[in-house]
């Protein structure tokens, strides 16, 4: 009878032990996942994983900066978080480093065309809201006398190895009977110069980088996008998994950007004391709060991000706009969203965000 309850004694010390440890572990979990936002200011910086080799979303200017959309977005954090929109690192990586680098945890951010899937917010890491709606497409030579993806029967596709443009290419071949050869590349400066070299009959990426990309063709006029869009391509900003506080930061600056458009507010006309609006005010922090103490954000966070690097529409119209690529946004999907019945809700088409109160 002894020795049966110092078994039980025993076994009761060995599961308070286990218990506890796991305590200390969460604990010690907690405390890594809640510290992001300590760890990029006490480094002084934000280290985002982008690109440099597509116009209009990350690419080297005539001063050898690395500007863009994407590029944008960074700096729009490193403002709301730091005060300095230059306080960023660009860390260059290939779409097939995209997973692993923000799985790592080695960044803050991936903000590089990266499509919101389900399999990658479950695999790599937390998506904030969609900040450009794209789809895939096609670019062919004029005179190969193609005019639909549908009449790339047996041809050769240059696509980008590792991205959801890759996988997409192949549903498309499968369900239209295409029999389409996929010739990937590590990175697209690769498939645009295989494309050239006429190593396939076609390339395909999202429409955006289609048209970003035939800026750099010899003869552009060459060259035409086919008009078919076959997938939908969500693109936003990826943080680790983790900590909660970081992506709720993260949404909030992308919603900052948004509304500041929304509210007519531009980097020109940021306001400094209150102005009777009271969702101005609450936006930049002349009045009321928005939850900026609860994120570990200055009250006046908006007013540093605005100045710094503008509104989306601002934003959108240097880097893809008449400033940049040139692609229409009036009346397309990356206006502001419309169709509510609020009267002082955003205007135009799908880009949006969760109300700043």
């Amino acid at each position: 009878m002894l020795r049966k309850r110092l078994y039980i004694l025993v076994g009761c010390l060995v599961a308070m032990a286990a218990m506890l440890a796991a305590c200390t572990d969460g604990a010690s979990e907690d405390a890594e996942e809640s510290a992001r936002l300590q760890v990029v200011q006490d480094r002084g910086n934000v280290i985002c994983a982008s690109r440099d080799d597509v116009p209009g979303y990350g690419f080297l200017n005539e001063a050898g900066n690395n500007v863009g959309f994407d590029i944008d977005l960074c700096r729009a954090l490193a403002a709301a978080v730091l005060g300095d929109p230059n306080a960023i690192e660009i860390r260059l990586i290939t779409a097939a480093d995209r997973g692993p680098t923000i799985q790592s945890g080695e960044v803050d951010m991936l903000v590089r065309t990266v499509t919101w899937t389900t399999s990658r917010d479950a695999q790599w890491g937390n998506y904030a809201q969609t900040m450009f709606y794209d789809g895939q497409g096609f670019m062919v030579r004029k005179d190969l006398g193609v005019s639909s993806a549908l009449d790339l029967k047996d041809a050769t596709v240059c696509v980008t190895q590792g991205t959801t443009t890759e996988l997409n290419l192949q549903d498309f071949s499968n369900q239209n009977d295409l029999n389409i050869t996929a010739r990937t590349f590590e990175d697209t400066d690769a498939v645009l110069a295989a494309y050239e070299e006429q190593q396939c009959e076609a390339f395909t990426n999202d429409r955006s980088q289609l048209a970003a990309l035939g800026t750099a063709l010899e003869n552009r006029a060459d060259h035409v996008i086919l008009p078919e869009t076959i997938s939908e391509e969500p693109l936003g900003p990826v943080v680790p998994h983790g900590d909660d506080q970081w992506f709720d930061i993260v949404k909030t600056v992308m919603a900052i950007l948004i509304y500041a458009e929304a509210y007519d507010v531009t980097s020109g006309n940021v306001p400094t004391s209150v102005t009777g609006d009271t969702k101005v005010d609450r936006l930049f922090g002349l009045e009321g709060s928005f939850g900026q103490e609860s994120l570990g954000l200055k009250v006046t966070a908006a007013q540093d991000v605005i100045k710094a690097v503008g509104n989306y529409g601002e934003i959108y119209n240097r880097n893809l706009g008449p400033g940049g690529i040139d692609l229409p946004r009036e009346n397309g999907r990356n206006a502001l969203w419309a169709d509510a019945t609020c009267t002082d809700c955003p205007k135009g088409g799908q880009i949006y965000a969760a109300p700043l109160r």
